[in-house]
C-alpha cells in the first residue's frame, strides 16, 4: 500500500522498506553501475566484431546479451528512484522534501534542466531514463536482426565466450535468489527484480548454449541466437509503454512511488506458470474482486484436466483418420505390417502409432537424367529474337546433364575407342497396380537412384559395341527405344515397381575431329535437301500447270458441247410447239407467225407510214419542198395538219 507523506508522515518511520531504504538504494546502484559497465563493454564489442565479420554468430549473441542487461539496468534504477525517495522520506522533513521534490538528483537531470525544467518537472527524470534505455535496446535489437545468417565455424573462442556467459548467468542467479528471498514488507520491489533477473539469465544461457552448438554445418544454434532477441525485446517494448501511458497520470511528489518498471512478459517466467496471477492480484486489490470466490472459475478450473483429457484422447483417435490426396495412394500399415492400398480420399483405421499410412504417388510423372550436376538458372530466350543455343540437339549447346560415354571405333583395321558427351533422359512413374506401390516403397529406398545406376549400367553395356556413325546416323531413332526396353527389364527383375514410360536422347556431342567433319557433313546434307527440294518444287509447279490447262480446255469443250446440245434440244422443242400449233390453228397460225416476223423485222427499220386516216378532219398534206428523195425518216419536219 503507498503511503502519503502528508497524512501518514509520522508513521513511515516504523515501516520497514522505508528503514532499510538507503541501504536499498546503495545495493541498487552498485549493481546498476556493474551490469552498465558490462552491457556497454557487450554493446561496444558487439559493434567491433559486426565491422570485421558482420555474418558472424557473435554480434547477435553479444548485443542480445547487452540488451538484456539493459532491460535489467532500466528495472535497477527504477527500483533505486523508489528507494532513494524512501530514504529521503526519512533523512528530510517533509516541508523541505515537498520543497525539493521537484529537484532530481543526477547528472541527467541536471542537464536536463538547462533545457527546460518545466518538462523535466512535469514527465519525471524516472519516466526518460526507463524510456531511454528500453529504447536503446530496442533499436540494438532491432538493427542486428537477422535469420538469414550463414552457418561458419567459430573455433576456441565460442568455448571462452560460453564459459563467460554461463559465468554472467551464475552471478545474476545468485543475485536473483537474493532478490527472491526478501519479503514484500521489507522490499516490495524485490520480486519484481528478481523476474527482471530472469530474463538476462535465460538470454546469457541459451546464448552460451548457441555458441557451444555452433559450427559450420549447424544453423540452428544461429536462427535459436537470433530469436533469442524477442525476450528482451519484448521487455524493452513493455516498459517503452508504460513510461509513454505514465506520462497520463498526475505526479505526486507527496505520494510513495511505485516501481514503473514492472513487466507482464518477465512475470511470465516462473515454475509453474502462472500467466493470470497478476492479473487476479490487480482486480483484488484495486477493486475488490476475488477470482477464487467466482465458482465458474472454480468449476472451469476442476473441470479444466477431464475435457483436456477428453480432447486428447478424441485428437488421438483422429489420428486414424487419413486423408489421400487425388495424386497420390497410400500403404495402410497395422502394427507395422502393409494390409492394404488406399485410393485417394478418406480412409479409417487404427490411431497412431498402432496404424499408419505411407504416401506413394499415383500416376505422376517424372523426368530422370542420368546425371546430374549444379547449374545456374537458365536464361529465358525473348519470343522473337534467335533460338536459345539450348534448340540445337546434337552437339553445339552445353547440356548440364552430360555424360560421357565410351563407344567403339575403327581407323582402318585397328580397333579403338572413343568418349562421347550424350545427355539421355528417362520419363517413369510408380506402377498403377497395388503390387507395384508395395514394390516401390519397400523395396527400393531412392527410386532415382535406382534407376540412374541401372541406367549406367546399361548405357556403359550398350554404347560399347556402338560407333558414331550408328548413334548419329539411321540407328540413332531406335537408340532410345532399346535403351528404354533394357533398363525397364532390369528393373523388372529386381521388382522396383518402375515403368519406363519414354527414354529421350537429348544430345550427342562427339569429339572434336568428328564434329567437325559431321558438320560438313551436315552442311552438305542439308545442301543437297535444298536442291532436292527446289527441284521437286519446279517439278510440282509444272506438273499442276499442266493440269490447269487439261482442266481448262477439258471444262471448256464440255461446256461448248452442253450450249450446242442445249441449243438442238430448244429448237426440237420449237419445232414440235409449231408443228402442234399449226395442226390446231391452221393458217391463223401462219398469219400470226408472219405478223411476228414481220413485227420483229420491223422493229429495228427506218420506216415512214403515210395512211389518209391518221388525221381526222382534213386530208393529209405533204410539203414536198422539205421532201427529199430518198425519203429520210430522220429529217426535220413539220408536223400533218
Amino acid at each position: 500500500m503507498q503511503v502519503d507523506l502528508e497524512a501518514d508522515g509520522a508513521s513511515v518511520e516504523g515501516l520497514p522498506r522505508f528503514q532499510q531504504g538507503l541501504f536499498h538504494a546503495r545495493r541498487l546502484r552498485q549493481a546498476g553501475i556493474s551490469l552498465t559497465a558490462l552491457a556497454v563493454a557487450g554493446w561496444v564489442l558487439a559493434l567491433f566484431v559486426a565491422l570485421f565479420a558482420p555474418l558472424s554468430i557473435w554480434p547477435v549473441v553479444l548485443i542480445n546479451c547487452a540488451s538484456a542487461l539493459l532491460v535489467l539496468v532500466a528495472g535497477l534504477q527504477s527500483a533505486w528512484w523508489v528507494a532513494d525517495w524512501r530514504a529521503q522520506a526519512l533523512e528530510t522533513p517533509t516541508a523541505e522534501l515537498i520543497e525539493a521534490s521537484g529537484e532530481e538528483v543526477g547528472a541527467f537531470a541536471r542537464a536536463l534542466n538547462r533545457f527546460g525544467s518545466g518538462v523535466l518537472s512535469q514527465v519525471g527524470a524516472p519516466v526518460l531514463w526507463l524510456c531511454g534505455w528500453s529504447l536503446l535496446a530496442l533499436i540494438s535489437i532491432i538493427e542486428f536482426w537477422n535469420l538469414a545468417l550463414p552457418a561458419a565455424a567459430v573455433g576456441q573462442s565460442a568455448s571462452i565466450g560460453a564459459a563467460v556467459a554461463l559465468a554472467l548467468a551464475f552471478g545474476l542467479l545468485v543475485f536473483e535468489r537474493r532478490l527472491a528471498q526478501e519479503t514484500a514488507v521489507q522490499w516490495p520491489e524485490a520480486s519484481q527484480l528478481a523476474q527482471l533477473s530472469r530474463v538476462a539469465i535465460i538470454s546469457l544461457v541459451v546464448s552460451a548454449i548457441c555458441l557451444l552448438f555452433a559450427g559450420a554445418e549447424s544453423v540452428w544454434p544461429l536462427r535459436l541466437a537470433v530469436l533469442t532477441g524477442l525476450l528482451p525485446a519484448l521487455v524493452a517494448l513493455e516498459f517503452l509503454l508504460r513510461g509513454v501511458l505514465s506520462l497520463f497520470s498526475p505526479r505526486q511528489p507527496r505520494l510513495e512511488p511505485r516501481l514503473m518498471a514492472q513487466s507482464f512478459i518477465a512475470g511470465l517466467l516462473r515454475w509453474p506458470p502462472q500467466p493470470l496471477l497478476a492479473l487476479q492480484h490487480e482486480l483484488h486489490n484495486r477493486f475488490g474482486i476475488d477470482l477464487r470466490q467466482i465458482w465458474a472459475f472454480t468449476y472451469m478450473r476442476r473441470a479444466f484436466l477431464p475435457v483436456l483429457l477428453v480432447v486428447l484422447a478424441v485428437g488421438w483417435a483422429l489420428t486414424g483418420v487419413h486423408e489421400v490426396p487425388l495424386q497420390g495412394r497410400g500403404i495402410y500399415e497395422r502394427f507395422g505390417k502393409p494390409v492394404q492400398v488406399f485410393g485417394p480420399g478418406l480412409h479409417a483405421g487404427l490411431p497412431w502409432p498402432l496404424g499408419r499410412v505411407l504416401s506413394v504417388e499415383n500416376g505422376v510423372v517424372h523426368e530422370l537424367a542420368t546425371s546430374v550436376s549444379e547449374a545456374a538458372a537458365p536464361e529465358l530466350a525473348s519470343a522473337e529474337g534467335p533460338a536459345p543455343l539450348i534448340a540445337n540437339r546434337l552437339w553445339d549447346a552445353s547440356h548440364v546433364n552430360d555424360k560421357s560415354q565410351v563407344i567403339a571405333s575403327s581407323s582402318g583395321d585397328k580397333q579403338s575407342f572413343q568418349i562421347v558427351n550424350m545427355d539421355v533422359r528417362f520419363v517413369y512413374r510408380i506402377g498403377l497396380t497395388d503390387k507395384a506401390a508395395l514394390a516401390a516403397t519397400y523395396n527400393s529406398a531412392d527410386v532415382p537412384t535406382l534407376i540412374r545406376s541401372t541406367a549406367s549400367r546399361i548405357l556403359v553395356h550398350d554404347f560399347a559395341s556402338r560407333t558414331l556413325d550408328e548413334l548419329l546416323g539411321e540407328q540413332r531413332t531406335s537408340l532410345a527405344d532399346e535403351v528404354g526396353r533394357a533398363v525397364q527389364a532390369d528393373l523388372q527383375k529386381l521388382d522396383s515397381g518402375v515403368e519406363i514410360l519414354a527414354t529421350v536422347v537429348e544430345a550427342i556431342h562427339p569429339p572434336a575431329g568428328a564434329a567437325n567433319a559431321y558438320h560438313g557433313v551436315q552442311a552438305a546434307q542439308i545442301g543437297a535437301q535444298a536442291l532436292i527440294s527446289r527441284e521437286r518444287g519446279a517439278a510440282s509447279e509444272q506438273t499442276n500447270q499442266a493440269l490447269l490447262q487439261a482442266s481448262t480446255a477439258r471444262d471448256q469443250a464440255v461446256a461448248t458441247a452442253r450450249e450446242v446440245n442445249a441449243g438442238a434440244q430448244a429448237a426440237d422443242l420449237r419445232f414440235t410447239a409449231e408443228q402442234k400449233a399449226y395442226a390446231t390453228a391452221g393458217r391463223a397460225f401462219v398469219l400470226e407467225q408472219y405478223l411476228g416476223q414481220l413485227s420483229q423485222g420491223l422493229a429495228h427499220a427506218k420506216l415512214l407510214i403515210l395512211d389518209h386516216r391518221l388525221g381526222a378532219d382534213g386530208a393529209p398534206t405533204i410539203d414536198l419542198r422539205s421532201f427529199t428523195l430518198p425519203a429520210d425518216p430522220m429529217a426535220p419536219r413539220k408536223a400533218v395538219q
